[in-house]
């Protein structure tokens, strides 16, 4: 089960906990108005439990709350929006 996901902006990304360990994280730059998704990582301890897409959702989520558009650079975050169509409008 999740813990947590949470934006550690010291760290420049999105973090996934479970059980207290980190578990997985997405990585992102800021540029002016836009926020770069340029990398998704999930411990291979934790493979096909879906916490990539949670980080992917709670970043487009993030996202679209602070009214900024989103370069998905990671291959993993653009698929994501592909099956999500909803946040296509925030793509820059």
């Amino acid at each position: 089960m999740v813990d947590v996901v949470t934006n550690n902006e010291a760290e420049s990304r999105y973090e996934v906990h479970v059980e207290g360990a980190l578990a997985g994280f997405l990585e992102y730059r800021i540029i002016g108005d836009v926020i770069a998704l340029v990398h998704t990582e999930v411990d291979e301890a934790y493979a096909g439990q879906g916490l990539g897409a949670q980080l992917a959702k709670y970043a487009l989520d993030d996202a679209v709350a602070r009214d900024v558009k989103i370069s998905p650079l990671c291959p993993f975050v653009a698929k994501y929006i592909d099956k999500h169509p909803e946040y296509r409008v925030t793509i820059r």
